[in-house]
């Protein structure tokens, strides 16, 4: 369980392509040492095992295995060493939720179609699949890039968000322009209403 609050922005070091998938070495501030092997993580919203670590010329580290399912719904496959990432350990009991219910989960791209930056602050608008497009709402919340933020505005297929000078500084945010896609995961909050008036509309038939 994650909040969507960016706590490193980490450097993917090495990426090796296998047959069954991708092993990604991202560079971190993250002590190693605190680290356990099988923990999750979160880069750039995708939650990922550990599943090697360490340091190596002051510079920690920790491995993650990105599966093919992964690579089928993010573009983890199109990742290149030197790309910047944003990371989140995973929730412990009493930590503050600053952010909103995430679950690493992604649920599609969300691709940007207009950027306006107005001094040290960015405004973006997104595009989405039409499956999406329903669970986003004015004024909830939706993770992009494993950053939890808050809708501005909703008009078919498209949303905007803005961030803050303080976003933009600790996270990758400043590295995307217009083209880029990014990966989304709604509200969970959402997810469970629109089941459930399924549900209840399963059980009037």
């Amino acid at each position: 369980m994650f909040t969507g609050i960016v706590t490193d922005v980490g450097k993917l070091l090495k990426v090796e392509d296998r047959n069954d998938g991708r092993v990604l070495r991202i560079g971190t501030v993250y002590d190693a040492a605190s680290i356990d092997m099988g923990a999750s993580i979160t880069n750039d919203g995708i939650c990922l095992t550990v599943t090697d670590k360490g340091n190596e010329n002051g510079q920690n580290w920790f491995e993650v295995f990105a599966a093919l399912e992964t690579l089928a719904v993010t573009q983890v496959g199109k990742w290149q060493a030197g790309r910047r990432v944003n990371l989140e350990r995973s929730l412990k009991i009493g930590d503050e939720l600053g952010g909103h219910i995430v679950s690493g989960h992604i649920d599609g791209m969300a691709e940007i179609v207009d950027k306006k930056e107005t001094g040290e602050q960015i405004t973006y608008t997104f595009a989405v699949s039409d499956a999406v497009a329903p669970f986003i709402a004015k004024k909830g919340s939706v993770a992009l890039n494993g950053t939890s933020l808050t809708v501005n505005d909703v008009e078919g297929n498209r949303f905007s968000v803005h961030l803050i000078p303080y976003t933009v500084e600790v996270t990758s945010w400043g590295d995307y322009g217009v083209g880029d896609s990014v990966n989304i995961e709604i509200d969970p909050m959402a997810r469970y209403a629109a089941r459930l008036f399924e549900t209840l509309g399963d059980f009037r038939k």
